[in-house]
Protein backbone atom coordinates (compact mmCIF):
# COMPACT_ATOMS: atom_id res chain seq x y z
CA UNK A 1 0.00 0.00 0.00
CA UNK A 2 1.42 3.47 -0.88
CA UNK A 3 2.66 5.59 2.02
CA UNK A 4 0.16 8.35 1.25
CA UNK A 5 -2.74 6.05 2.14
CA UNK A 6 -4.06 5.70 -1.41
CA UNK A 7 -5.14 2.25 -2.52
CA UNK A 8 -5.04 0.28 -5.74
CA UNK A 9 -8.57 -1.10 -6.04
CA UNK A 10 -10.48 -3.46 -8.32
CA UNK A 11 -14.29 -3.20 -8.37
CA UNK A 12 -16.46 -6.17 -9.37
CA UNK A 13 -20.10 -5.18 -9.78
CA UNK A 14 -22.49 -6.12 -12.59
CA UNK A 15 -24.56 -2.95 -12.16
CA UNK A 16 -22.92 -0.34 -14.37
CA UNK A 17 -24.21 2.68 -12.44
CA UNK A 18 -23.09 1.28 -9.09
CA UNK A 19 -19.73 0.27 -10.52
CA UNK A 20 -19.12 3.70 -12.03
CA UNK A 21 -20.39 5.49 -8.94
CA UNK A 22 -18.08 3.61 -6.57
CA UNK A 23 -15.13 4.11 -8.92
CA UNK A 24 -15.82 7.85 -9.09
CA UNK A 25 -16.14 8.07 -5.31
CA UNK A 26 -12.84 6.29 -4.75
CA UNK A 27 -11.14 8.55 -7.26
CA UNK A 28 -12.38 11.61 -5.37
CA UNK A 29 -10.65 10.29 -2.27
CA UNK A 30 -7.35 9.74 -4.06
CA UNK A 31 -7.54 6.00 -4.65
CA UNK A 32 -6.50 4.34 -7.91
CA UNK A 33 -9.17 2.10 -9.45
CA UNK A 34 -6.99 -0.14 -11.61
CA UNK A 35 -9.87 -2.17 -13.07
CA UNK A 36 -13.65 -2.50 -13.01
CA UNK A 37 -15.39 -5.72 -14.05
CA UNK A 38 -18.91 -7.06 -14.30
CA UNK A 39 -18.43 -10.75 -13.55
CA UNK A 40 -16.50 -13.06 -11.24
CA UNK A 41 -14.28 -14.64 -13.90
CA UNK A 42 -12.96 -11.25 -14.98
CA UNK A 43 -12.42 -10.32 -11.33
CA UNK A 44 -10.05 -13.24 -10.82
CA UNK A 45 -8.23 -12.43 -14.07
CA UNK A 46 -7.75 -8.76 -13.18
CA UNK A 47 -6.58 -9.49 -9.64
CA UNK A 48 -3.92 -11.85 -11.00
CA UNK A 49 -2.84 -9.17 -13.47
CA UNK A 50 -2.82 -6.12 -11.16
CA UNK A 51 -2.36 -7.50 -7.61
CA UNK A 52 -4.44 -4.70 -6.02
CA UNK A 53 -4.49 -3.67 -2.36
CA UNK A 54 -8.25 -4.08 -2.13
CA UNK A 55 -11.10 -5.81 -3.95
CA UNK A 56 -14.68 -4.55 -3.73
CA UNK A 57 -17.08 -7.22 -4.99
CA UNK A 58 -20.80 -7.78 -5.20
CA UNK A 59 -22.03 -11.11 -3.79
CA UNK A 60 -24.35 -11.90 -6.68
CA UNK A 61 -22.96 -11.68 -10.20
CA UNK A 62 -23.53 -13.24 -13.64
CA UNK A 63 -24.32 -15.78 -14.89
CA UNK A 64 -26.57 -17.16 -12.14
CA UNK A 65 -26.69 -14.13 -9.82
CA UNK A 66 -26.37 -16.33 -6.73
CA UNK A 67 -22.95 -16.22 -5.09
CA UNK A 68 -20.38 -15.91 -7.88
CA UNK A 69 -18.85 -12.75 -6.42
CA UNK A 70 -18.52 -14.31 -2.99
CA UNK A 71 -16.99 -17.50 -4.42
CA UNK A 72 -14.42 -15.43 -6.31
CA UNK A 73 -13.61 -13.39 -3.18
CA UNK A 74 -13.06 -16.55 -1.11
CA UNK A 75 -10.87 -18.02 -3.86
CA UNK A 76 -8.77 -14.87 -4.11
CA UNK A 77 -8.25 -14.69 -0.35
CA UNK A 78 -6.94 -18.24 -0.49
CA UNK A 79 -4.53 -17.45 -3.32
CA UNK A 80 -3.40 -14.09 -1.97
CA UNK A 81 -3.51 -14.17 1.86
CA UNK A 82 -2.78 -10.46 2.29
CA UNK A 83 -5.52 -9.32 -0.10
CA UNK A 84 -8.16 -7.12 1.52
CA UNK A 85 -11.72 -7.86 0.36
CA UNK A 86 -14.86 -5.82 0.88
CA UNK A 87 -18.02 -7.63 -0.24
CA UNK A 88 -21.25 -5.76 -0.94
CA UNK A 89 -24.74 -7.25 -0.82
CA UNK A 90 -28.22 -6.00 -1.56
CA UNK A 91 -29.72 -7.96 1.33
CA UNK A 92 -28.70 -9.39 4.69
CA UNK A 93 -27.37 -12.82 3.74
CA UNK A 94 -25.96 -14.23 6.94
CA UNK A 95 -24.63 -17.46 5.45
CA UNK A 96 -22.58 -15.55 2.89
CA UNK A 97 -21.19 -13.23 5.54
CA UNK A 98 -20.10 -16.12 7.76
CA UNK A 99 -18.49 -17.95 4.86
CA UNK A 100 -16.46 -14.89 3.95
CA UNK A 101 -15.33 -14.43 7.54
CA UNK A 102 -14.29 -18.08 7.71
CA UNK A 103 -12.27 -17.90 4.50
CA UNK A 104 -8.50 -18.17 4.46
CA UNK A 105 -6.30 -15.10 4.30
CA UNK A 106 -4.61 -12.57 6.53
CA UNK A 107 -5.88 -9.42 4.86
CA UNK A 108 -8.82 -7.38 6.10
CA UNK A 109 -12.31 -8.44 5.21
CA UNK A 110 -15.65 -6.66 5.15
CA UNK A 111 -19.31 -7.37 4.42
CA UNK A 112 -21.59 -4.38 3.90
CA UNK A 113 -25.08 -3.78 2.58
CA UNK A 114 -25.15 -1.62 -0.52
CA UNK A 115 -27.26 0.94 1.31
CA UNK A 116 -24.11 1.88 3.25
CA UNK A 117 -22.52 3.23 0.08
CA UNK A 118 -24.94 6.16 0.30
CA UNK A 119 -23.28 7.31 3.52
CA UNK A 120 -19.94 8.36 2.10
CA UNK A 121 -18.21 8.82 5.45
CA UNK A 122 -19.25 5.38 6.75
CA UNK A 123 -18.35 3.69 3.48
CA UNK A 124 -14.89 5.26 3.29
CA UNK A 125 -14.24 4.46 6.95
CA UNK A 126 -15.19 0.83 6.27
CA UNK A 127 -12.95 0.71 3.23
CA UNK A 128 -10.02 2.15 5.17
CA UNK A 129 -10.58 -0.34 7.99
CA UNK A 130 -10.61 -3.35 5.67
CA UNK A 131 -7.52 -2.08 3.85
CA UNK A 132 -5.76 -1.73 7.22
CA UNK A 133 -6.42 -5.41 8.00
CA UNK A 134 -9.48 -5.21 10.24
CA UNK A 135 -12.88 -6.89 9.91
CA UNK A 136 -15.86 -4.69 9.11
CA UNK A 137 -19.37 -6.19 9.25
CA UNK A 138 -22.62 -4.42 8.52
CA UNK A 139 -24.56 -3.69 11.73
CA UNK A 140 -27.66 -5.43 10.35
CA UNK A 141 -25.65 -8.61 9.78
CA UNK A 142 -24.21 -8.41 13.30
CA UNK A 143 -27.69 -8.13 14.77
CA UNK A 144 -28.88 -11.17 12.80
CA UNK A 145 -25.89 -13.26 13.90
CA UNK A 146 -26.42 -12.25 17.51
CA UNK A 147 -30.06 -13.32 17.33
CA UNK A 148 -29.07 -16.65 15.85
CA UNK A 149 -26.46 -17.42 18.47
CA UNK A 150 -28.32 -16.01 21.45
CA UNK A 151 -28.62 -18.40 24.38
CA UNK A 152 -31.86 -20.32 23.66
CA UNK A 153 -32.78 -20.21 27.37
CA UNK A 154 -33.23 -16.45 26.90
CA UNK A 155 -36.25 -17.24 24.70
CA UNK A 156 -38.15 -18.66 27.65
CA UNK A 157 -40.78 -16.68 29.54
CA UNK A 158 -40.25 -16.05 33.28
CA UNK A 159 -42.75 -18.83 34.10
CA UNK A 160 -41.01 -21.26 31.75
CA UNK A 161 -37.69 -20.49 33.43
CA UNK A 162 -39.31 -21.25 36.80
CA UNK A 163 -40.53 -24.59 35.48
CA UNK A 164 -37.11 -25.41 34.03
CA UNK A 165 -35.42 -24.46 37.30
CA UNK A 166 -37.68 -26.86 39.20
CA UNK A 167 -36.98 -29.54 36.60
CA UNK A 168 -33.28 -29.02 37.31
CA UNK A 169 -34.01 -29.69 40.99
CA UNK A 170 -35.39 -33.08 40.00
CA UNK A 171 -39.08 -32.26 40.57
CA UNK A 172 -41.72 -34.30 38.82
CA UNK A 173 -44.57 -32.64 36.95
CA UNK A 174 -46.72 -33.11 40.03
CA UNK A 175 -44.05 -31.59 42.25
CA UNK A 176 -43.67 -28.60 39.92
CA UNK A 177 -47.45 -28.12 39.88
CA UNK A 178 -47.57 -28.05 43.69
CA UNK A 179 -44.63 -25.61 43.92
CA UNK A 180 -46.22 -23.19 41.45
CA UNK A 181 -49.85 -23.77 42.49
CA UNK A 182 -50.87 -24.73 38.96
CA UNK A 183 -52.31 -27.88 37.39
CA UNK A 184 -50.18 -30.70 36.03
CA UNK A 185 -51.72 -30.01 32.63
CA UNK A 186 -50.37 -26.45 32.77
CA UNK A 187 -46.93 -27.79 33.70
CA UNK A 188 -47.07 -30.18 30.76
CA UNK A 189 -47.83 -27.29 28.39
CA UNK A 190 -44.96 -25.25 29.79
CA UNK A 191 -42.56 -28.16 29.37
CA UNK A 192 -43.71 -28.67 25.78
CA UNK A 193 -43.06 -24.99 25.07
CA UNK A 194 -39.64 -25.17 26.74
CA UNK A 195 -38.59 -28.16 24.64
CA UNK A 196 -39.76 -26.43 21.46
CA UNK A 197 -37.90 -23.18 22.23
CA UNK A 198 -34.73 -25.08 23.14
CA UNK A 199 -35.13 -27.01 19.85
CA UNK A 200 -35.00 -30.37 21.63
CA UNK A 201 -36.71 -32.78 19.27
CA UNK A 202 -38.34 -36.11 20.07
CA UNK A 203 -35.88 -38.36 18.25
CA UNK A 204 -33.03 -40.70 19.12
CA UNK A 205 -32.29 -42.12 22.55
CA UNK A 206 -31.55 -38.85 24.35
CA UNK A 207 -33.84 -37.95 27.24
CA UNK A 208 -35.47 -34.64 26.31
CA UNK A 209 -36.05 -33.56 29.89
CA UNK A 210 -32.40 -34.16 30.77
CA UNK A 211 -31.24 -32.21 27.71
CA UNK A 212 -33.41 -29.27 28.73
CA UNK A 213 -31.94 -29.29 32.24
CA UNK A 214 -28.39 -29.44 30.83
CA UNK A 215 -29.12 -26.38 28.68
CA UNK A 216 -30.31 -24.58 31.81
CA UNK A 217 -27.28 -25.60 33.88
CA UNK A 218 -24.80 -24.56 31.17
CA UNK A 219 -25.77 -20.94 31.82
Amino acid sequence: MPTDGSLRVIIAEDGVLVRMGVAHLLGRFGHDVVATVGNAADLITEVEAHRPDLVIADVRMPPTFTDEGLRAAVTLRGRHPGLAVLVLSQYVEQTYAMELLDSAGDGGVGYLLKDRIGDVRDFMDALAGVAAGTTVIDPDVVRMVMRRYRDPVDRLTPREREVLGLMAEGRSNAGIARALSVTEAAVGKHIGSILAKLEIRADGDDHRRVLAVLAYLRR
